[in-house]
């Protein structure tokens, strides 16, 4: 198991995968339009945990700052998942107005995120072992949170034969 992220400098990025990997916007309204309408989340765990390291310094916060952590698949059009979400949610931000990410069960994120409003994004892209990755630190109504989504493979091989 790759401990350390692969940065796109150090690998081959898949060219049906990088409008994906850098699109600006709702993942959840681009993976709708993409599925014909459909769109679906199943969460799979929610829990508290401490931040990373790597994820404590990007969001300029103590590395034992403890937030709360979903983590849910995304389905377009398919029986099998497109995409593997993690939203990582600092305790500091769920005092504020990120509050509702916490209760908001099946629905997704991007719904919320987007809704009148155009965050602020630092993006990155590295190479997961589950698959490429776009990992965006969202500041929200001055709540700063990161959402990961791994683009599974039944996501490649759809947009390869669409």
């Amino acid at each position: 198991m790759r401990t350390q992220p692969i940065f796109p400098k150090q690998a081959n990025l898949p060219s049906e995968l990088k409008t994906w990997l850098y699109a600006a916007g709702s993942l959840t309204q681009q993976l709708t339009q993409l599925a014909g309408g459909q769109f679906k989340v199943e969460p799979l765990q929610q829990s508290f945990q401490r931040l990373n390291l790597q994820d404590a310094q990007w969001m300029q916060m103590p590395h034992w700052h403890t937030s709360w952590v979903r983590e849910s698949y995304l389905y377009g059009c398919d029986e099998q998942p497109w995409v593997k979400a993690k939203s990582i949610f600092p305790i500091l931000s769920l005092q504020s107005k990120a509050r509702l990410f916490q209760h908001i069960g099946n629905k997704p994120i991007g719904w919320f995120l987007f809704q009148r409003t155009n965050p602020l994004c630092q993006r990155r892209v590295v190479l997961l072992d589950e698959g490429w990755t776009r990992q965006s630190c969202y500041t929200w109504h001055g709540c700063k949170f990161i959402v990961q989504e791994t683009f599974l493979p039944r996501f490649e091989q759809f947009i390869q034969q669409h």
